[in-house]
């Protein structure tokens, strides 16, 4: 379960003022104890009941322009700052199961119903409402290879909301929730933690059904690329010399995907090469495909 931190009950603070704190601030977004020590000053933010309002008003005599401009989210998250490779601050919005925006859109595009972990740590505080449930379960990532339907050990914490002035650190890697709608619109405030390795570590879904991961979330820019070069002039040289040797395991599996498409007709062969690799996230995910492929080939 996320850890949760007393919130004190300082005077409320601006968002400048939050962010002057921040910038001003030493801290490890790695370490768990050093990125607890930001709580307080989100609460802070927190106490303030006008900040938001004012910002969402501006934004709209703008036309939202800061937000199209900058919010690489979606439209449930508002950007209080952009990125600025330290930390983030957002505002996310939660609707009811009756709102009118989930019952056109489904709970789906507001992630309701996901298990998940992440790969950053984040802040959190109940701004708005009565506030988001959550289904709160833990795990220990180190155990594991990272293979989808490998069993995660799940353990249940809980089932608890993140009620008006609720603070809670949500561990890196570490914590799983399934966020299921507020009994009515709520806000929650975040402090993301940034780090340069935060793309190369693989976020989680799971089937909380069967225990297991049920699939990797994260992808980043190079290997979206890498899939299409593999298909272009000198990319599968590339893709190869990655699949046998790129310091980050995921990078290889994409490797030897980009070049088990390009290369159909050496797609097993390029697959059971991998499957012998002495990397077990490598290998596992190679005779995933292989059985994947296996079963294809006998199905009716």
């Amino acid at each position: 379960m996320p850890r949760l931190i007393a919130p004190g009950d300082s005077a409320p603070i601006g968002l400048d003022d939050l962010v002057e704190a921040l910038d001003t601030t030493a801290f490890d977004a790695r370490d768990e104890d050093s990125f607890a020590a930001l709580g307080p000053l989100l609460a802070r933010l927190g106490h303030n009941p006008d900040f938001l309002a004012e910002l969402a008003i501006d934004e709209l005599k703008g036309r939202c322009e800061g937000q199209r401009r900058g919010n690489g989210y979606g439209a449930q998250v508002f950007l209080l700052r952009p990125p600025n490779g330290r930390y983030v601050l957002r505002a996310n919005f939660w609707p009811a199961a009756g709102d009118p925006v989930v019952r056109a859109s489904g709970p789906a595009a507001f992630y309701y119903g996901l298990p998940h972990d992440h790969n950053f740590p984040f802040l959190t505080y109940g701004y708005l409402g009565p506030g988001y449930w959550s289904d709160y379960f833990d795990y220990d990532v180190d155990a594991l290879v990272g293979v989808p339907g490998e069993d995660a050990k799940l353990r249940f914490v809980e089932r608890s909301r993140l009620e008006p002035g609720r603070l809670m650190l949500y561990r890196m890697r570490r914590d799983i929730h399934v966020q299921l709608p507020p009994d009515a619109f709520s806000v929650s405030l975040n402090i993301l933690g940034a780090d340069p390795a935060q793309p190369w570590l693989d976020q989680y879904r799971f089937d909380i059904g069967r225990g297991v991961i049920a699939e990797g979330l994260t992808c980043t820019g190079a290997e979206a690329l890498l899939a299409v070069a593999a298909h272009i002039a000198d990319g599968q040289d590339l893709a190869a010399e990655f699949a046998r040797q790129h310091p980050c395991d995921r990078m290889r599996v994409t490797a030897i995907d980009a070049l088990a498409s390009a290369q159909p007709e050496q797609a097993i062969a390029i697959l059971e090469r991998a499957a012998s690799a002495p990397s077990r996230y490598v290998s596992g995910h190679a005779r995933l495909r292989l059985a994947m492929r296996g079963a294809a080939r006998v199905a009716p």
